[in-house]
């Protein structure tokens, strides 16, 4: 057996490589060692919408129970409310059931540990070292855990999300996609709560549309609503909820960079950016350095994945990090990404500021950025690759302006990314597809 986890939990095919048996070796040995010894555990457990989320579901509680930890089931939530959960209900643990921004027919499973943060490296190893070395001697009767459903979970988080911001949305009128996924419930009722006026799409959920042309994925479909529609601004969701993609009301898109950018200036004014700086990976645009420099505010960055900008963030005690993709941390409020809370973030600025958000977002100047996925057969020989190296050390080279070159191997699916920025578009273009190019031959 490979290495279990990737850069955000276990995912893979449901009910092939994310198989129940494994569901149920990650439910006994997450527990397992979650718990502290002697001591019969709590363990939060959520899921988004897909098919196959019953499925392994059954198969993780039951692994769950026999370790001796009790099951506290919240259904379909986002992904970000069970680390809030997890705090709430005094449980030693939290996992979520969810494959995220990706297809429907992949799944996942990713723990939180009693503070409500995503486990560490090594803690991982430590449970799929306990997967590997077969079970223990399990318990009987008294020891056996049980399964309680938590019917009120829905309204624990709403009231929590409702509060991370002083004062109402009164006034504002939204457009709202949620992926189909996990938020469908819980942000059309934060928002109306606050007082803002909702168009809600994408809360059809029938286990097998989550993520179809729409949510943070495919922003074209809340781009159109807002262009046909006399909005203050468009939200997209993802899958599981810790991500948003937010729309301006003139329907143009304002990715991770850009709130991120909004938000940090915004409380760097007020006083509130501790140390005056924020996280980001190397994935975050270079006009956001650019914006942040001409402001004063440092940023650090890390590889890809928002385990790694939270790392950062508590070494450095940094309240704001995030990524381009829209998963960003408010430290102050979450201990993970939280698409409701980082909206509601974006629309207190907006508020505060007067501003609407196609004036917000001049803040910055986004570079020319080209992102390529290139499906391959061995991602694993990335980087072993003379001729792919090649090819990139190439382009470094050929850039007229400023620009850069990434090319790094997905961390979820069997793919390669090629990203590359330019202040001319064409060139950025160009470069990507030569990259693409080679990395399809070697790596078919």
């Amino acid at each position: 057996m490979g290495r279990l986890f990737g850069t955000d939990g276990v995912r893979g095919i449901a009910n092939e490589d994310l198989s129940p048996e494994l569901a149920f070796k990650l439910g006994e040995a997450g527990a397992s060692f979650l718990t502290p010894r002697g001591k019969k555990g709590k363990i939060v457990v959520g899921k988004d919408t897909r098919i196959s989320c019953d499925l392994l579901e059954s198969a993780l509680i039951s692994g769950i129970c026999c370790s001796g930890a009790d099951a506290m089931k919240v259904g379909v939530i986002p992904t970000p409310a069970i680390a809030f959960l997890t705090r709430f209900l005094g449980a030693n643990a939290g996992v979520v059931i969810s494959a995220s921004h990706n297809p429907v027919e992949y799944n996942g499973i990713k723990f939180f540990d009693a503070d409500g943060f995503k486990l560490s490296d090594e803690m991982e190893r430590e449970i799929e070292a306990l997967i590997k070395s077969g079970s223990k001697s399990r318990p009987k009767a008294a020891g056996i855990g049980t399964i309680t459903q938590i019917d009120d979970a829905i309204e624990h988080y709403v009231n929590y999300a409702v509060n991370t911001i002083p004062g109402a949305l009164e006034g504002f009128k939204i457009a709202l996609d949620c992926a189909n996924g996990s938020t469908h419930q819980t942000s059309p009722l934060i928002l109306h709560e606050l007082g803002a006026r909702v168009l809600t799409f994408g809360a059809s959920p029938n286990g097998l549309n989550i993520n179809l042309n729409c949510g943070s994925t495919y922003p074209q479909y809340v781009q159109e609503i807002v262009r046909s529609h006399n909005v203050d601004l468009g939200l997209a969701y993802d899958g599981d909820g810790d991500r948003v993609i937010a729309v301006d009301e003139t329907g143009d898109m304002i990715d991770g960079d850009f709130i991120m950018a909004i938000c940090a200036i915004h409380l760097k004014k007020l006083g509130e950016l501790p140390n005056n700086a924020v996280v980001t990976t190397i994935m975050t645009n270079m006009g956001f350095d650019l914006a942040m420099g001409g402001h004063g505010i440092k940023v650090i960055k890390t590889k890809v994945g928002d385990r790694y900008v939270l790392e950062e963030m508590l070494a450095n005690k940094i309240s704001l990090g995030g990524e381009q993709s829209g998963h960003i941390i408010f430290l102050d409020l979450n201990t993970t990404g939280d698409g409701v809370v980082t909206a509601l973030q974006l629309m207190a600025v907006m508020r505060d500021t007067g501003k609407r958000l196609s004036e917000l977002k001049k803040v910055m100047t986004r570079f020319p950025q080209v992102l390529l996925n290139v499906h391959v057969a061995r991602k694993e020989n990335l980087n072993k690759s003379e001729r792919i190296k090649r090819a990139i050390k190439a382009a470094e080279g050929s850039f007229k302006r400023r620009g850069r070159v990434l090319v790094r191997a997905s961390g979820t699916e069997p793919m390669v990314r090629v990203m590359v920025e330019s202040e001319d578009e064409g060139e950025a273009n160009s470069i990507a597809h030569e990259i693409a190019a080679v990395i399809e031959k070697e790596l078919a």
